[in-house]
């Protein structure tokens, strides 16, 4: 009798054990049950292989587009760590949190944090006083100052980059300095007022940490044809390039657009191109984003101290699978 009833504890004792595990394990959907991602129009990026839709395609094309957070490096998936839609990006990751209030439903992950990134707040009596081209953060006890500040103020701020979680840094041999969403990169090779750059955070956390590789492997084009079948040897695509400033100053930015079509004139989606801009210093070659729905990308890129009279020549260059097209187009600087 007695064994029987310290039998009946032993069993009543682990009942109570796993009641309490139930009560306090963490809470995770099941694969049918997880919340849906909002469905919208879809563009496919043909330079990584992968589509960005819906409300990630909004604050993408909002947001500064790949300038800013580059091209996607994974289609969108469920991760059930953080209990979010997500979806990388070469600087950057995406999140849905569906119950914030617009327009933040869509965030940037802290990657900087996530990455070990953070440093200590500078000391008190270091803190910067009367700059204006430098701006102290007393959240995170750190300072953005110069083309730094100017560029974080220009594109987002803290929506887009978070907080500054360390000082300027160098990294092989280039300034550097960490926020909670992004790195902001300092190049002196590139155009005056175009050298901050954004660092490949996403990149980064991926080699780091990794993501699953079905959400990697890139994905087919839609089902739109790029080229016709050849006949002729005539070209199955047309690219049509022009400026939006035929006559400019001295200095300033210049837009160029970029039109693709098959050879029955429809507009070709998810076309990319390279631009080559045939400075008198030299050529700067930049990447066009993919062309949308109704075959149309553009790029503006700054120019500097150019001479008046000067002809300044474009060649955008369109290439879809075997097929290359150069579209030219040129401006001219008279006052």
């Amino acid at each position: 009798m007695t064994g029987r009833l310290v039998g009946y504890k032993v069993v009543g004792f682990l009942i109570q054990m796993a009641l309490l595990v139930w009560l306090v394990a963490p809470v995770v959907a099941a694969p049918n049950e997880q919340p849906s991602f909002p469905s919208g129009p879809s563009e496919y990026f043909q330079l990584t292989g992968h589509y960005v839709k819906g409300p990630f395609l909004e604050f993408f094309r909002t947001r500064g587009g790949s300038r800013i957070l580059g091209y996607p490096l994974t289609e969108v998936f469920y991760d059930p760590r953080l209990g979010l839609w997500v979806q990388y990006f070469d600087n950057v990751r995406m999140e849905w949190h569906p119950n914030n209030p617009d327009p933040y439903k869509v965030q940037l992950g802290l990657l900087g944090e996530e990455l070990g990134y953070r440093q200590p707040p500078i000391p008190p009596d270091k803190i910067p006083r009367g700059n204006p081209m430098q701006r102290y953060f007393p959240e995170t006890g750190h300072t953005v100052s110069y083309a730094f500040l100017q560029f974080y103020e220009q594109n987002g701020g803290l929506d887009i980059f978070g907080y500054p979680i360390t000082e300027p840094l160098i990294e092989g041999g280039r300034i550097v300095q960490y926020f909670q969403r992004t790195r902001l990169e300092w190049h002196p090779e590139r155009p005056r007022g175009d050298r901050v750059v954004v660092g490949a955070l996403g990149q980064a956390y991926i080699q780091k940490f990794g993501v699953p590789q079905e959400y990697r492997k890139p994905q087919p084009p839609p089902a739109q044809p790029l080229a016709l079948s050849e006949d002729s040897g005539k070209a199955s695509i047309r690219a049509y390039a022009f400026v939006k400033y035929p006559i400019t100053g001295r200095d300033g930015y210049q837009t160029v657009f970029l039109y693709v079509t098959d050879a029955s004139r429809r507009p070709l989606r998810g076309v990319t191109a390279t631009v080559r801009v045939y400075f008198p210093s030299g050529v700067s070659t930049y990447r066009m984003e993919a062309t949308d729905h109704r075959g149309v990308s553009s790029l503006t890129f700054p120019f500097y101290s150019l001479l008046s009279g000067q002809k300044i020549l474009i060649e955008v260059v369109v290439q879809a699978g075997t097929q290359t097209v150069v579209a030219p187009t040129s401006f001219v600087v008279w006052y």
